[in-house]
């Protein structure tokens, strides 16, 4: 682990970048700082200062799509009733378990969520209680456990059709409570220790400065390029991220490890590949296609 001053220091620029992905697309903010920021740190330190800095940011987002609420609760209750037990799982697992096996746990748990959002997986999915309460159970407890809910939640979403105002209505609604529990389950564990506290202003300040920046730049860029690579960056990351754990935790050899993260970049340029050729010869979208927004 690097020293004190040299993690900080890439932990500020790592919010800066994630946090400019956000102000940029509106979303992303946890599923970019965390697969690079447990390079150099615990999901038990890690974990909560995410949580508290996403309180803020989900309510923010929540504010600005407020008119999209009514639409959509209806449809995402489901998922908030089935979020409670599953945070309370994920966030005492974080509490008790090795925190090398949950490092391994939340790179095993994403790697093939953000391979399947950017293969462009659709199968549409009713809007129902039997979906929606395991659902919420699963995303209860990825997220507590990780603080990610990105991937699957693009995926149901995306494939419900919903237009774009309810789409980022019912994301800002759905991970603003997913974000409030956890914060509520951590603070009753005891996990909110000190240096997850003094994290805190480090995320803080990458964010005070990312956002805005992503907010203006986004105007002179193409909005799906732009996402497109930021989740190729996200599983090559990921990828890393999952090779250096299985070595740490003595469950693959080095060099052999980094087969994995190699196959990862391999099946993400062939799926880029397919993004840009397909980017360059589009095709008519259908109604349904043209409301959804993918989401890191």
């Amino acid at each position: 682990m690097p020293s004190l001053d040299t993690a900080a220091y890439i932990l500020i620029c790592i919010s800066l970048f994630a946090a400019f992905v956000n102000g940029a697309i509106g979303y992303g903010y946890s599923s970019l700082t965390v697969p690079l920021a447990l390079v150099f740190y615990t999901n038990r330190v890690l974990n909560p200062a995410i949580v508290i800095m996403e309180v803020f940011i989900n309510l923010y987002v929540l504010f600005i799509n407020r008119k999209g609420v009514a639409a959509v609760w209806r449809r995402v209750l489901p998922i908030l009733v089935g979020l409670l037990p599953g945070v309370a799982i994920g966030a005492a697992a974080l509490a008790s378990v090795q925190p090398g096996y949950i490092k391994l746990v939340t790179y095993v748990l994403i790697l093939p969520l953000i391979l399947v959002q950017a293969a462009g997986w659709r199968k549409p999915v009713e809007s129902s209680w039997l979906v929606g309460l395991p659902f919420g159970s699963g995303l209860g407890v990825l997220y507590s456990l990780t603080t990610i809910s990105g991937p699957p939640l693009a995926i149901l979403f995306n494939n419900q059709g919903l237009v774009k105002s309810e789409f980022r209505a019912g994301l800002a609604l759905v991970r603003t409570v997913e974000s409030t529990v956890t914060a509520i389950f951590y603070y009753n564990l005891g996990l909110f220790i000190t240096e997850s506290v003094s994290t805190v202003s480090l995320l803080a300040a990458g964010v005070v400065i990312g956002i805005p920046l992503g907010s203006f730049a986004i105007r002179r860029l193409d909005a799906e390029t732009f996402r497109r690579i930021c989740m190729s960056f996200d599983a090559w990351v990921v990828g890393f991220g999952l090779s250096r754990v299985l070595i740490e935790l003595k469950l693959a050899p080095s060099p052999w490890a980094y087969a994995v993260m190699a196959g990862t970049i391999l099946i993400d340029c062939a799926l880029l590949y397919r993004f840009f050729a397909a980017h360059r010869n589009p095709r008519p979208l259908t109604q349904d296609e043209a409301s959804e927004e993918p989401l890191l």
